[in-house]
C-alpha cells in the first residue's frame, strides 16, 4: 500500500481533518490532524492511529512507524510557531 492509500485510510477511518504520511514500507511517518485526538493520552492517540493500519504491520507491508498527533488547533499553533511548510 502506497503512502496515498495510507493517507486515505487513515482520514476515513479515523474522520481526521489532514493527514501526511512520508517514507517507504520499512518506515513510514504519519501526522495525524483531528480532533479526535482532544483530551486523551498520547499512548490513546498512537493506539488509534496504529488500530486501521495493524494487518499492514503484521504483514510486514509496513515495518516501522513515526506517528505524531496533533489536534487542529495545536496544528495551527504548531504551523504558526514553525513556519511550516505542510500548510
Amino acid at each position: 500500500m502506497d503512502n496515498q492509500n495510507i493517507k486515505s485510510l487513515l482520514v476515513n477511518r479515523l474522520n481526521l481533518e489532514k493527514a501526511f504520511v512520508t517514507g517507504d514500507k520499512n518506515h513510514i511517518k504519519i501526522i495525524a490532524i483531528g480532533n479526535i485526538f482532544k483530551g486523551i493520552t498520547q499512548v490513546k492517540k498512537q493506539q488509534i492511529v496504529y488500530k486501521p493500519l495493524i494487518n499492514m504491520i503484521s504483514e510486514k507491508q509496513i515495518h516501522a512507524v513515526s506517528i505524531v498527533t496533533y489536534t487542529p488547533q495545536e496544528w495551527e499553533k504548531y504551523t504558526k510557531e514553525n513556519n511550516s511548510d505542510y500548510l
